[in-house]
């Protein structure tokens, strides 16, 4: 599969001296689902902010496609319409009066006329299920609210590639379900999607691909159940292991799953295997009931 972003030996130095990123090289992959993970102050949100040309690297390389990114105004306009950045803090990115005039702004600006906006603005709120929204003042909204909004005027812009910032930080477990399905909807019609997150279980069960991230560097990355089974990667970036592989690995080593047997993914996948197990094992010749 080719690979939509790419960073080759990619530095960043902020004016104070503080390098935040140092020799990161990492590929994700088109069409993935890629969770980016790492401690606070790992380089992630500094990482997100090369990857739609916000910040240029103080050296190395990044790539969009096959080809090095550009940094005049040309090259990064259309950039920015193939990449689109959620910021985890929405009201970084809301700034009109009205929800319908923050999520026409991106469009109005790359000179679309009125009625072409409508249109667009339109169809993402039918999409997103936010008509009724279009009138409020943008700092009425809760925050899951704004964090739809701020999806609303990047997906308007219809990018190849869209991030989120910790999308689901400050979000209930009923808005941030909502939040992820939607970006799986984005995902099954052809958007390739990559997120920072600090929830090792969100990250395993969603993701197609993990890159582990600490101190500015690439620790690991590659399939969830391989990085994540990792707990010397896991302990230097402060993370624990996904509760389903250390669940997974206690049964394995409990004899009750073979050990040759791949975990499962999701919470599903792991019930519906369990059930599917024999009920019983042959120790020291008896047969011991396990449930």
């Amino acid at each position: 599969m080719a690979n939509i972003i790419e960073t080759r030996n990619l530095h960043y130095h902020y004016s104070d001296g503080t390098c935040a990123l140092h020799g990161v090289n990492l590929a994700i992959p088109r069409h993935s689902k890629t969770a980016i993970l790492g401690p606070n102050g790992a380089g992630k949100s500094t990482l997100f902010l090369h990857f739609n040309g916000l910040l240029q690297p103080s050296s190395g390389n990044l790539l969009y496609g096959s080809e090095n990114i550009q940094y005049d105004r040309t090259y990064l306009k259309k950039l920015r319409q193939r990449v689109g950045l959620v910021f985890q803090n929405p009201d970084i990115q809301l700034f009109s009066a009205s929800v319908q005039q923050d999520i026409s702004f991106g469009l109005l600006n790359m000179g679309y006329s009125q009625e072409q906006t409508r249109l667009k603005v339109d169809a993402v709120g039918r999409k997103l299920g936010i008509q009724d929204l279009f009138k409020k003042p943008t700092h009425f909204l809760s925050t899951g609210q704004k964090k739809l909004i701020a999806l609303a005027g990047v997906l308007v812009m219809e990018p190849e590639l869209i991030i989120c910032d910790e999308p689901t930080a400050g979000l209930d477990q009923s808005n941030a379900r909502i939040l992820i399905e939607l970006m799986d909807s984005l995902h099954q019609n052809g958007t390739s999607l990559v997120i920072s997150t600090h929830d090792v279980n969100l990250a395993y069960s969603w993701a197609s691909h993990i890159i582990l991230l600490n101190q500015g560097q690439v620790l690991a990355q590659g399939k969830p159940a391989q990085v994540l089974a990792d707990s010397n990667f896991l302990t230097t970036s402060s993370l624990e292991k996904p509760w389903i592989l250390e669940s997974w690995e206690s049964l394995q080593k409990s004899g009750r799953i073979a050990c040759d047997q791949p975990p499962p993914t999701t919470k599903e996948e792991y019930f519906s295997a369990l059930s599917g197990q024999t009920d019983s094992i042959c120790l020291n010749k008896k047969v011991v009931t396990l449930f």
